[in-house]
This record gives structure tokens, C-alpha cells and sequence, in this order.
């Protein structure tokens, strides 16, 4: 509570808990579109056969979708910065996401292919260079700079060895690889930005 004296009068406001208020909206929101993320298959099997979910299937989802929200949970309250906050959303999306369509479809042509296994390694650099850098946003940039990289040589390597043949030509896999490549990058400059805008608040 802050009290401040202005031409006689008291004014008596307390800015944190609009702020707190907000971002809690904000995450209710996030763990609101998680849950009906894991509804959405659910609802599906009831009006087609082409949607076939299992306990393992779902179990397996709740597991990824947890495995994002937590990190990004901790990441909101333990931060201040807008920036900050939005470059770890852009991240972990992008991970959810490569995980998801890499274990329903796959990229480099269907999800049994081995060489998606590749992509493992891409999240292995994200993970790596993020502990190396002790969540501090400065050295986040430098990771998802990295984790983006890595993205884009998996896709030159599949390119040039054939290995999406006959599942994904060419196109397929440079498009789908350059968004991931863009979303990296996009977080990793949200992390920059974070760095420029004031002092580090991501330190683990």
C-alpha cells in the first residue's frame, strides 16, 4: 500500500496488485487454452473415426502441456519484464509445438522416420545453452540464436541426404523448418530486448 500526499489530499493506491491482477489473467488464460487443448481430441472422437486417442495418448499430452506451463508459470512470477516473459512463451511454444507435430505426423516424412530424432538435439542446444546461461536474458539470446541454428542445419542436413523422401519433398520441410527457425529467433530477440530494457531478473 503506498500512500503519497498531493495538495492536501491522500492518494492511496497499490500499482503491484493491478499488475499482479492482470498477468493472472493472463495465466489463467494459458492453463484455460491448455485444458481445452487436451478436450479439444476428446470432443473430436465423438463425431469422427479418424481421431483415435488413447489413455497413453492423453497422458502423453498432459505431460507436454505441463512441461510447458510450469516453466512458463515460474517464469511469470519470477520475472518482472514484460519481454522477458513474452520471449519464454515464444520458446516454450515452439518446443510444445515441435514435440506435438513431431509425435502426430512428423517432419521429415512420418513420425516413424528416425531421422526425426534430429530434433531432439535441437532442444537438447535450447536446454543446454539456457542452463549455461543460468536463465539470464543476455545468454538466452545467445541459446535461442542456437536452438535456431541447430534447427535450420537438421533441415539441410534432411534436405541434402533425401532423408523426407518419399513422405515430404522439399518445400514441405523448408517451410515447416523455417517457422520454427522464425519463432526461435523471434524469442531469442524478445531475450535481447530484455536485456537492453533494464536490469537481469531471469537469474536462476
Amino acid at each position: 500500500m503506498n500512500t503519497d500526499m498531493h495538495g492536501g489530499k491522500t492518494v492511496t493506491g497499490n500499482p503491484a496488485n493491478g499488475v499482479g491482477k492482470r498477468w493472472s489473467r493472463w495465466r489463467i488464460a494459458a492453463w484455460a487454452v491448455a485444458a481445452l487443448i487436451l478436450l479439444l481430441p476428446l470432443v473430436a472422437m465423438q463425431f469422427t473415426d479418424e481421431v483415435v486417442w488413447d489413455v497413453a495418448d492423453f497422458a502423453f499430452a498432459a505431460v507436454l502441456l505441463f512441461g510447458v506451463g510450469v516453466p512458463y508459470e515460474l517464469a511469470v512470477r519470477k520475472t518482472g519484464g514484460t519481454a522477458y516473459r513474452a520471449a519464454v512463451g515464444v520458446a516454450l511454444a515452439a518446443a510444445f509445438l515441435l514435440v506435438w507435430l513431431n509425435g502426430a505426423v512428423g517432419i521429415i516424412g512420418s513420425e516413424d522416420n528416425d531421422a526425426n530424432l534430429m530434433y531432439g538435439g535441437v532442444l537438447a542446444v535450447g536446454v543446454i545453452g539456457a542452463i549455461i546461461a543460468r536463465f539470464q536474458s543476455r545468454g538466452m539470446a545467445r541459446a535461442l540464436f542456437a536452438t535456431a541454428l541447430a534447427q535450420a542445419l537438421v533441415a539441410v542436413v534432411a534436405l541434402i541426404a533425401g532423408l523426407g523422401s518419399p513422405g515430404s519433398g522439399p518445400l514441405e520441410i523448408g517451410a515447416l523448418n523455417g517457422f520454427f527457425v522464425a519463432l526461435f529467433v523471434g524469442s531469442a530477440w524478445l531475450f535481447r530486448e530484455a536485456a537492453r530494457g533494464g536490469p537481469e531478473r531471469g537469474a536462476a
